[in-house]
């Protein structure tokens, strides 16, 4: 009887360590799905970004509004306007309504980058990290330049 009870004992310290392990292992494939589609919706917003800039057709101008930031980029007749506000990066296309491209947006700049002949457009994006113990900071630089000869 005694060893039954022991054997019992053991088999369940072994079902709460392999519990715990499994436990473990869905979070962290919860996290990694996490940051894996943090990192997708980034890369398509700066390619997204990247054929705005390279389409534009005008001057690209960059306003600072208090916190918030415009960058105007006309592509025939219209304009593309990106704004990073309450942090998310929103997105218009001329006159219609702003729609969100990217959430939990920790810090975006956009600034010009003036080389010998181009003028170069520069986005620094960095998003909220969603894993506390993660020593990786989620940084990504996107770089374009205009196709079109835009008179200065």
């Amino acid at each position: 009887m005694i060893e039954a009870l022991v054997y019992i004992g053991v088999l369940f310290a072994l079902l709460g360590v392999g519990y715990v392990a499994m436990y473990r292992c869905i979070e962290h494939s919860v996290a990694l799905r996490r940051n894996a589609n943090d990192i997708a919706a980034a890369l398509h917003a700066g390619e997204r970004w990247r054929a705005d800039v390279r389409a534009a057709d005008g001057k690209v101008r960059l306003e600072r509004m208090g916190t918030d930031e415009l960058l105007r980029l006309p592509q025939g007749g219209t304009e593309v306007v990106y704004r990073f506000a309450e942090q998310s990066v929103f997105r218009r296309v001329g006159t219609g309504s702003w729609s969100r491209m990217l959430t939990n947006v920790v810090a975006s700049g956009m600034e010009a980058d003036a080389r010998q002949n181009v003028t170069a457009w520069r986005w620094e994006l960095e998003l909220e990290k969603r894993v506390r113990t993660s020593h990786l900071r989620p940084l990504f630089s996107f770089l374009s330049v205009p196709e079109h000869k835009i008179p200065e």
